[in-house]
């Protein structure tokens, strides 16, 4: 098993930016695939980016592509979210997300077997 918790998250005006972090302890870091997910008040649980077991392979959705990034660092079992030119749409609670490594980087949350407690972020207009 691994256990995720991530850091932060906070207030931050529009146009900022704000680095998201997902330390990874338990089984060996390199062994799985990362993601980060957000949700919303009242909607679902979305697919925000992902990165492969190597680092080698990224996947984001459409609405974060360009501004977001996702990396990892082996050395810190931590693998982070550089979020920029926020906007308001982008407040939402944040989680981390680990499957497995294989492959494939799903956008589905039912495919991912572990996740963090979640860090809210608030962007204001």
């Amino acid at each position: 098993q691994v256990q995720l918790v991530e850091s932060g998250g906070g207030l931050v005006q529009a146009g900022g930016s704000l680095r998201l972090s997902c330390e990874a302890s338990g089984r060996t870091f390199s062994y799985y695939n990362m993601a980060w997910f957000r949700q919303a008040p009242g909607k679902e649980r979305e697919f925000e980016a992902a990165i492969n077991w190597s680092g080698r392979s990224t996947v984001y959705a459409d609405s974060v592509n360009g501004r977001f990034t996702i990396s990892r660092d082996y050395a810190k079992n931590t693998v982070y979210l550089q979020m920029n030119s926020l906007k308001p749409e982008d407040t939402a609670v944040y989680y981390c997300a680990a499957r497995t490594g294989d492959t494939v980087l799903p956008t589905r949350p039912a495919s991912y077997d572990y996740w963090g407690q979640g860090t809210q972020v608030t962007v204001s207009s």
